[in-house]
């Protein structure tokens, strides 16, 4: 441990790819999603009829928090903005929409949405939609009201099915809650599955690892034992701040208990080290193994279930996700901050961390022999 801890002082880099990283992540993150939601997005609009009710529709689209209008005079201004990026969509009003609500004829409005930007595109799709009704339903009431009904009677025909949506753990549809709370673990096991490769095939990139077996009085269990003890400690410190600065610090729904979340964190820490130690021992290649752990952490965050539910996914993609410490500590974070299950709601998951902790079985004496024969390439 003493020999670990003088190499991580002389390599900057050690501190560098974990402390430096998880740091920046913490304060790029928190400032990046600070809003909660994107507001403001710029959203198009060609009025071409120009009277006073199309002028309080482009009001009502510019009052919403998510848009902030600009007026083009024609399709082609618009469209040759939009193309260039300046604006996420645009609404068109169609001439003569005013007269033909007052003759009873059905108008027709149309948007365009660039979905190049996914965010973008999708909430200014969901503005403009929900607008759309909005005004809609509101010329329906007019009319209605002129026929006699009264406003309960008019309600009951333009919405017969009142919609009452409760978001469990999110009720502000903040994107800094539901974004930051995976993708800062999400950069922690990264971390720590890169490090524990860096560390245990640096040994062989630099000829030091018959050092270290030798420091460790040739005994395997020793020397991986007090390397991975101080990484363990250290990255273990780093899930507890990180836990501390979600929870408290940035004040993130948490139902249950925040000590079930360090527990959670580190067996997560304990899992992520495991598939270290199997990249590595696989692949006792510096580069090589580098790489593999890059591209399985990076899968990491696409199959863990934050962003796209694992049950909508193909049945053979969806096995997949049950290879990933990260899924299993999403659906951990999911019964404890979410529901607050306690323990008893997510014990099987934290079994299954336990059990990657396996992976170095098969590999143990692969690495072993690597670190006495030295026999591959360092480059």
């Amino acid at each position: 441990m003493r020999r670990e801890l003088r190499i991580m002082v002389q390599r900057p880099v050690y501190l560098m790819a974990s402390v430096g990283v998880m740091t920046f992540c913490m304060v790029f993150f928190s400032t990046f999603f600070r809003e909660g939601v994107p507001q403001d997005l710029p959203i198009g609009v060609v009025d071409l009829d120009n009277t006073s009710l199309s002028r309080n529709m482009v009001r009502q689209i510019d009052a919403t928090q998510l848009g902030k209008t600009i007026g083009f005079g024609s399709y082609a201004e618009a469209r040759e903005a939009m193309q260039t990026g300046c604006i996420c969509a645009f609404f068109l009003i169609p001439d003569g929409m005013y007269a033909d609500v007052l003759s009873g004829r059905q108008p027709e409005f149309t948007f365009y949405v660039n979905s190049l930007y996914m965010v973008g595109g999708a909430l200014a799709y969901k503005d403009l939609l929900m607008m759309s009704n909005m005004i809609s339903g509101g010329i329906q009431r007019e009319v209605l009201r002129g026929m006699g009904l009264g406003d309960e009677a008019a309600m009951a025909r333009i919405q017969p099915v009142a919609v009452d949506s409760h978001q469990i753990g999110n009720a502000a549809t903040s994107y800094n809650v539901y974004l930051t709370n995976m993708l800062v673990p999400g950069i922690l096991e990264m971390t720590v599955i890169l490090m524990t490769v860096y560390a245990l095939c640096s040994e062989l990139k630099y000829g030091t690892s018959r050092h270290l077996l030798e420091k460790s009085g040739g005994s395997m269990t020793a020397a991986m034992t007090g390397k991975l003890a101080v990484y363990t400690v250290l990255f273990t410190a780093m899930g507890i701040v990180c836990d501390i600065f979600l929870y408290h610090w940035a004040g993130f729904p948490l139902k249950g208990s925040i000590w079930n979340m360090f527990l959670a964190t580190f067996l997560m820490i304990l899992a992520s080290e495991a598939v270290g130690f199997f990249i590595a021992g696989t692949l006792p290649v510096l580069r090589i193994a580098l790489s593999i752990a890059a591209l399985f952490s990076t899968l990491a965050l696409s199959l863990t279930g934050f962003t796209f539910p694992v049950e909508a996914l193909p049945p053979a993609v969806r096995g997949l996700s049950v290879l990933f410490p990260l899924r299993h500590y999403y659906l951990i974070y999911v019964q404890e901050t979410i529901f607050g299950s306690g323990f008893t709601g997510w014990y099987f998951q934290a079994i299954c961390l336990l059990l990657f902790l396996l992976l170095p079985l098969p590999v143990y004496a692969r690495l072993r022999a690597a670190y006495v024969n030295q026999n591959f390439p360092r480059n």
